[in-house]
């Protein structure tokens, strides 16, 4: 029984999609599952080991560069790798127009939210079979309702589980990481989600008077020269060198506790099972909120004015460094 499931992007939506996965392979025996991801985002995917086979596609790059001839080769090798497999289930977790045409590409029959439950309503016109999901559910329940009814199993009751609780017995890569350290993972996509740089620089200066590095990791040269200043201001700050999306997660998984914003990394290490705190400064964590694993660390999701406020943080934080054994509150408004 071989399955391929279509969630190409972002990054969180990406790591919300493993739990319905470990759903599916507890509930099917001998099932076997292939995942159609972007090509930036594949390893997210292939940490599953339910997962049998990562077709990464490249549709933020081609859509860049249409013009050129080694785009349309690179899709039709795409298209024809899709076909070769028949599948007893196509499931489009993405419910986008272009996911979709995706689906239509591969054999087999086309799973998909209906015309009210996708994302773009077009889409469902491309599915064979369309399932309701309602849209005030957090994106890790939709799709396991989605995975649920297009292979005839019922989740409620099953743990969330990401399928990565193997990736925490794994021993440190880095040897030379301070310890202990705790990983701030201050960059996002949007401005408006930043976690203010004052209460970093104070972040910083706290975790290095309790004698706890500070990791900062970055992305775009703007996050590099934030984590810079913020490493200026007290000596535990340690500013990481670009990391791929592997070795970053063996950072993360060894951290007392990981301190970020509204972002894919967070959900990232939500699902490693790290403990820690997501601020939610101009969001609302209510659909797409950091959900940690069961049985797994408590992670907390602090929104608008808890998550700039900075007692409200330092209590939390303190908390998780001493291992007090707070609510696990999933949405958690203090």
């Amino acid at each position: 029984m071989r399955i391929l499931v279509i969630k190409t992007s972002s990054l969180g939506d990406v790591v919300h999609m493993l739990p319905a996965v470990s759903d599916a392979a507890r509930c099917c025996h001998g099932l076997g599952v292939d995942w159609v991801v972007e090509e930036e985002y594949s390893a997210i995917a292939s940490w599953h080991p339910k997962v049998n086979q990562v077709l990464p596609v490249a549709l933020r790059r081609w859509r860049s560069a249409l013009a050129r001839r080694f785009t349309w080769r690179e899709i039709s090798t795409f298209r024809a790798q899709l076909s070769r497999q028949d599948y007893v289930a196509v499931i489009d977790s993405q419910g986008l127009y272009k996911s979709a045409l995706l689906a239509s590409w591969a054999r087999g029959l086309r799973w998909g939210y209906d015309r009210k439950s996708a994302r773009e309503p077009l889409a469902a016109w491309v599915y064979q079979r369309t399932v309701a999901v309602p849209w005030d559910l957090h994106a890790i329940e939709r799709n396991r309702r989605l995975l649920a009814a297009a292979l005839n199993y019922r989740h409620e009751g099953l743990p969330l589980d990401y399928g990565l609780i193997a990736m925490r017995a794994q021993p440190p890569r880095q040897s030379d990481l301070p310890q202990p350290y705790v990983v701030g993972l201050h960059g996002t996509s949007r401005a408006q989600k930043e976690w203010p740089l004052n209460h970093w620089l104070q972040l910083a200066r706290w975790l290095d008077a309790k004698s706890v590095s500070l990791l900062l990791p970055w992305g775009s040269w703007a996050e590099r020269k934030r984590a810079e200043h913020i490493a200026s201001e007290a000596s535990g700050v340690h500013v990481l060198p670009r990391l791929d999306l592997n070795a970053l997660a063996a950072v993360l998984v060894h951290a007392v506790a990981v301190i970020g914003v509204d972002t894919g990394l967070m959900h990232v290490a939500a699902a490693l099972g790290c403990p820690g705190l997501a601020f939610y400064c101009a969001t609302d964590p209510l659909r797409t909120g950091v959900i940690g694993a069961s049985p797994g660390a408590v992670i907390h999701n602090l929104v608008a004015a808890e998550a700039l406020s900075w007692e409200t943080v330092e209590r939390r934080l303190l908390a998780l460094l001493e291992g007090e054994n707070w609510p696990r509150e999933q949405i958690d408004h203090v």
